[in-house]
């Protein structure tokens, strides 16, 4: 029980969902094995579940109810879960990066989160409702999110935070004239904090550009080192040293290969 990990539920509906699967579970006193048996999913799969890093499918919250005699409402919720504009794996990563002693940003196309301003962030959000991308409530996930991250970040001592943008993130104008030319004014200043590091990497860069999508890595108080990525339909952690430890190289390589932080405020101000 020493490494039980602590739930949220107002982290996301998924974590919300886990939250009340553990409370069900431990209340009628099983173990996540007794409920493997009476579900036929495995502990793992359970605790996957339970900790907010799987999504609770229809078959699986078919078969909790049953187990748990709880109705349907283990399958209503898990609808509300699987709704979620946030992806599987990233509840996870952001509990670390809540945490961590350091943490590395690449982004193209679009500014990161951790340096959005609420304009630029909202025009985001409402740019993906308008496609259909998303809905409303799920906008409004997505914000309350991005400000609970961004909250942690003034912690004390703070992290050492860095950003790597592709030039591309200066040159998408989001939100319309007003709203980027804020969030220019917002990131230049953000670079004078002592604790970060901001560089633009020019398209100059050209081939010598490290990454082709973008990448979170996070370094934790005890040194361990940890990198996160999204696909279209789910974000990926990955902790084993002989995947990770290249994907910190090629991050030095392109802070190498990227503008100084002088020459990059100078690029933002322009822009």
């Amino acid at each position: 029980m020493a490494n039980r990990k602590k739930l949220n539920p107002d982290e996301s509906p998924r974590a919300a969902f886990g939250v009340r699967l553990r409370t069900l579970r431990e209340g009628r006193g099983w173990t996540q094995e007794d409920l493997s048996d009476r579900m036929g999913y495995s502990a793992t799969h359970i605790s996957g579940v339970e900790i907010g890093r799987r999504t609770p499918t229809p078959k699986f919250t078919a078969s909790a109810d049953k187990a748990l005699g709880t109705g349907e409402s283990l399958a209503r919720q898990g609808a509300a879960a699987r709704e979620s504009a946030i992806l599987e794996g990233f509840p996870e990563y952001l509990a670390l990066e809540m945490k961590a002693a350091e943490v590395r940003v690449f982004e193209l196309g679009i500014v990161p989160g951790l340096l959005q301003t609420a304009d630029y962030a909202q025009a985001v959000a409402r740019g993906a409702v308008r496609r259909g991308a998303i809905t409303e409530a799920q906008a409004d996930e997505r914000l309350s999110l991005l400000a609970r991250r961004q909250s942690a970040m003034e912690r004390t001592p703070p992290p050492l935070l860095y950003f790597a943008l592709d030039e591309s993130c200066l040159r998408r104008p989001v939100g319309g004239a007003t709203v980027i030319r804020k969030q220019m004014e917002h990131m230049a200043d953000f670079a004078s904090r002592p604790n970060v590091v901001l560089q633009v990497a020019p398209y100059a860069v050209a081939e010598m550009r490290a990454y082709d999508l973008p990448v979170n890595l996070v370094t934790m108080p005890d040194g361990t080192r940890i990198a996160y990525a999204e696909s279209a339909q789910q974000g990926r952690m990955e902790r084993e040293s002989r995947f990770v430890a290249p994907l910190f190289t090629a991050y030095h390589h392109l802070q190498v290969e990227a503008l100084s932080q002088a020459e990059s405020v100078a690029m933002i101000e322009k822009a």
